[in-house]
């Protein structure tokens, strides 16, 4: 199993969205942007809109294990936050992390060949 840090700081979310790199997908929005670590750092976000508290812990875990499932061909170096849209719940994992590695392919930390 690939080991990767959760983000939990607000101020690490906001330098995300201000410097990162965004790529959109109708499951969820990707921000990328390298850190200065050796981690791989993630932060999901579910709004309220999504639905209630079981809703958005659904779309929590599906995210989680889509990007498990895409971590062992993202090199170290990088913080990822996964904004939840509407139709992330009507999909499974395996679609959602296939349509991730388009977003990583899309932001250049995985090559393609790596698919």
């Amino acid at each position: 199993m690939y080991c990767f840090k959760k983000l939990k700081l607000n101020k690490d979310f906001r330098r995300i969205y201000g410097r990162g790199r965004s790529f959109v997908n109708p499951a969820f929005v990707t921000y990328v942007l390298k850190n200065r670590s050796d981690d791989i750092r993630i932060g999901i976000t579910v709004s309220k809109k999504i639905g209630g508290a079981v809703s958005r812990n659904r779309a929590k875990r599906i995210i989680t294990a889509a990007f498990r499932e895409c971590a062992h061909h993202i090199p170290s170096g990088y913080d990822f936050v996964f904004v939840a849209r509407t139709r992330i719940l009507n999909s499974k994992s395996q679609s959602i992390a296939a349509d991730m590695m388009k977003n990583l392919v899309a932001a250049e930390v995985v090559k393609k060949s790596d698919e």
